[in-house]
């Protein structure tokens, strides 16, 4: 059997205001592309199909196209359970009406005992067992147990699963969760405060594959067949040095471990943090080949700039943030009257020569202090 893991799509993603649609279009053809050179028997998707509940038109549309590809197309059979990011009853809509087809949605957590069981080319069984997102109200709704924190859920229901599992098929989970001690990034919604969302990896001993949703970072824990395939994307400026990719799982035998191949996922635009002294990062600009990636400044310039948005994205077209921490003072150090006369001068020249495009003179330096002292002064009046 042989399958590719993939999740976090969050179709219908803006990043900073910016739709991603078409970034995310171009991303899911190379997944396409996968999946006619590399033949797999299956394609998962661990949850956040969506970015959010009720998602947009061109979310929905993309999905569709990227379901009668795969499916229709491709003749590949897609399991696919639903995310935090996902409204699983909206998810799971005439999902056994589309299993004919070969669309298998398991978004009902009742049937997590209820495996996609398929058939390889030479015959052999894989059973995929799908674990929907779940907050533990819902599954002390669902389950009748008295789970405090997701652990419990996980310690419950991967027991009742193995309980079912037969060693001469391979068998895969599904599940979207937070395990315990991986690497996360700020795009990725808490599922719960203060810790009670993590998971330990140890409840997937016994499983063949585990195929992780929710942290956009590929990685594994503990063992590498418990493993995040991470988002289609980058979704935050956090992911910068993130390779992202799909995982390509080969079973040989039953109960024999799986190879693993990463693939690579090329965005149309890639996301940067650039760091700098704003004349520097202008010049770079000028003739950097790759202008038109996603960017976040970083300035270090310690006085006031006029317009720097503006200025910036003459040369980088796509800078959606800018941070300027060499204007932050230390808040511990003594704010004294002279040095605050001081920065507004400083600051007021900066202000004047990108204005003029000369600096002050020192006459008018003169009149300036003194509008200053005599604002201060009346300040004091009134205290």
């Amino acid at each position: 059997m042989k399958f590719i893991h993939t999740s976090d799509w969050h179709l219908g993603r803006q990043f900073h205001n910016v739709s991603l649609v078409d970034d995310q279009r171009i991303v899911l053809e190379q997944l396409i592309d996968y999946i006619k050179t590399e033949r797999p028997d299956a394609v998962v998707i661990a949850g956040d199909i969506y970015d959010r509940a009720v998602p947009p038109l061109a979310a929905i549309e993309l999905l569709n196209d990227a379901v009668e590809k795969i499916c229709r197309d491709c003749q590949t059979p897609l399991i696919v359970i639903p995310g935090n990011h996902d409204s699983a009853v909206r998810l799971g809509f005439a999902s056994s009406q589309m299993q004919s087809s070969g669309l298998y949605i398991l978004s009902e957590p009742a049937d997590y005992l209820t495996p996609v069981v398929l058939t390889d080319r030479e015959g052999s069984e894989t059973a995929f067992y799908g674990i929907p997102f779940l907050d533990p109200e819902l599954a002390r709704a669902t389950f009748s147990q008295s789970f405090s924190q997701h652990d419990d859920i996980y310690a419950f229901l991967c027991e009742q699963i193995k309980q079912e599992i037969s060693p001469e098929r391979s068998n895969v989970l599904v599940a979207h969760c937070f395990v315990d001690g991986a690497e996360e990034s700020d795009s990725e919604r808490p599922l719960s405060i203060g810790g009670a969302d993590r998971v330990n990896y140890q409840h997937f001993s016994g499983f063949d594959y585990v195929a992780l949703g929710h942290l956009h970072q590929p990685q594994y824990r503990g063992e590498e067949t418990v493993r995040y395939s991470g988002s289609l994307m980058k979704y935050s400026f956090s992911e910068q040095h993130q390779r992202k990719s799909v995982t390509v799982v080969e079973f040989s035998e039953p109960s024999q471990p799986p190879q693993l191949t990463v693939l690579p996922l090329k965005a149309r635009r890639d996301v940067r943090v650039i760091e700098g002294y704003f004349d520097q990062i202008l010049e770079t600009g000028k003739s950097d080949p790759h202008y038109d990636d996603f960017i976040m400044v970083r300035l270090f310039d310690k006085h006031a700039i006029l317009e720097p948005m503006e200025r910036l994205r003459d040369v980088y077209p796509n800078v959606l943030h800018l941070e300027k921490p060499g204007m932050l003072r230390d808040l511990d150090e003594p704010l004294i009257k002279p040095e605050l006369a001081h920065n507004e001068m400083d600051m007021f020249r900066d202000f004047f020569s990108q204005i003029h495009g000369d600096p002050l003179s020192e006459a008018q330096s003169d009149v300036i202090q003194q509008v200053i002292k005599n604002l201060r002064r009346e300040q004091e009046d009134k205290q």
